[in-house]
């Protein structure tokens, strides 16, 4: 008599950025359950941020994207793409065919400011001119006014100093990426020469990388602008870089070269500010922003032993026609998933999600959506093995519940009632390489920025195979 073979785990992944890639590579390397994993994702393309968020002159971090091409190689992967958490397909009818769900969906929208004039034309966040300039579908159609000879950017990390570069990076440089052509032509039309980058705490505490920023120095076309009294350090500051070690010690070495480091000439400057705060934003008689009041802040000791900023009542008046925020990333909720507005994340435990305190079952989270908008592209990883050691716990304990129809056929039969057009990984590798060879050996690809154009031209290149 034939032993039946064991029903695999099933798992849903909702969203293929990073941390999607890491959980699934997780799941189905581990040999102690045989699982399958289906990833959903909105758009017909894969990789999230790395897409759609890291900067376009920074090709080398997207080549990460080749290590997620072979977790999709692994035995039980499956891509559906172009398919929407909550409209195309519900919670509960993943419910009904899968023994866990893992939310990766990171943290779409940006933190707002919360000061008077946020809302004047001008006024950006960072995420949808970051969006914009790589081509991601959301956000082709936006517009932003570069005619203003000042921006500003209410920030220190990261994506603030993607944002400030890719402003004053040399147009040869521009059209050399995968920048989107539109955003090309429009940067080519900027008048923007000089960017006010803020920090309302310390030199010590600023978020950006070393690498971030010390490239700066030699790929915008201007000078970065530091003022020496800015690099001060209070004695709490001070025992900061001492006890972060050899990386710590560099960043402030290299905002100090900045800071002693005599005008090249070029035409563009790049100033950037610590321990000051945009107080309020004010605008001309369009409703158009024309400056910002910027009190100057001092660090003190906290309750706790830490540092915070308070306001010194020392204001300046700063005109400035153009301004971004980035002063953080927050998680959005999903249909009937738990949601902590405050944090802008999905609580759990180690990756299981939870509602009111008590276990979610079969619902698990990571990412940004598990743990904030914090870390680098490797981070998730790290965060993604948490998550799935948390789920296979679940599996041998007995606390994931089973699914009423677990077959992949019934999934993709459910789903090609409800799209039209469902994209799989091979569908999605026949586009990039479209997307490449529109690069003509110029670029390393002219990405299409409409999900109708990323279809026609599937449906195109099949019709012609």
């Amino acid at each position: 008599m034939t032993t039946p073979a064991p029903t695999p785990l099933r798992v849903a992944i909702v969203g293929s950025g990073p941390a999607a890639f890491y959980a699934a590579e997780a799941l189905l390397k581990q040999t102690e359950v045989p699982t399958e994993v289906d990833m959903i994702e909105r758009l017909p393309t894969p990789y999230g941020l790395v897409r759609g968020g890291v900067a376009p002159d920074h090709q080398k971090i997207k080549s990460v994207t080749r290590i997620y091409e072979g977790i999709a190689k692994l035995p039980g992967f499956r891509f559906h793409g172009n398919v929407t958490f909550g409209r195309d397909v519900t919670l509960d009818e993943l419910r009904e065919r899968f023994h866990a769900i893992v939310f990766a969906t990171g943290a779409q929208t940006d933190r707002r400011l919360g000061i008077p004039g946020e809302d004047l034309a001008g006024i950006h966040s960072a995420t949808e001119f970051v969006a914009w300039y790589n081509g991601h579908p959301d956000f082709a159609d936006r517009t932003f006014d570069l005619s203003a000879e000042r921006a500003a950017v209410v920030g220190v990390g990261n994506v603030a100093i993607d944002v400030s570069r890719v402003l004053l990076l040399p147009h040869s440089e521009r059209v050399i990426t995968d920048m989107a052509p539109y955003a090309v032509a429009a940067l080519a039309e900027s008048r923007v020469r000089e960017v006010w980058m803020l920090g309302r705490r310390g030199c010590a505490q600023a978020a950006f990388t070393n690498l971030e920023v010390k490239e700066l120095g030699h790929r915008i076309h201007g000078d970065v602008v530091v003022d020496a009294a800015d690099l001060e350090l209070d004695p709490t500051s001070a025992a900061e870089i001492e006890a972060g070690g050899r990386i710590a010690k560099e960043k402030h070495d290299i905002l100090r070269a900045y800071a002693a480091a005599a005008p090249s000439g070029k035409p563009g400057r790049l100033r950037v500010r610590f321990l000051v705060s945009p107080l309020e934003f004010l605008g001309d008689d369009r409703g158009h922003v024309r400056a910002m009041r910027l009190e100057r802040n001092a660090l003190v000791a906290d309750d706790e032993g830490g540092l915070t900023c308070r306001g010194t009542g020392a204001i300046e008046e700063v005109p400035v026609g153009l301004v971004f925020r980035s002063v953080g990333y927050k998680g959005v909720a999903l249909p009937g998933v738990p949601f902590d507005e405050r944090r802008g994340v999905v609580p759990n435990e180690r990756g299981r999600i939870t509602d009111g305190g008590a276990k979610a079952p079969g619902l698990y989270a990571t990412g940004w959506i598990k743990r904030g908008p914090s870390g680098v592209i490797g981070t998730n990883k790290q965060d993604s093995v948490e998550t799935v050691k948390t789920l296979l716990a679940d599996v041998a304990a007995g606390d994931v519940p089973a699914p009423a129809d677990p077959s992949a056929a019934t999934f993709d039969a459910l789903l090609r009632s409800r799209v039209a057009q469902v994209v799989s990984f091979e569908d999605w590798l026949r586009l990039d390489a479209i997307e490449m060879k529109r690069g003509d050996g110029s670029r390393p690809r002219v990405k299409f920025t409409s999900v109708e154009d990323m279809l026609a031209a599937l449906a195109e290149e099949a019709a012609g195979a």
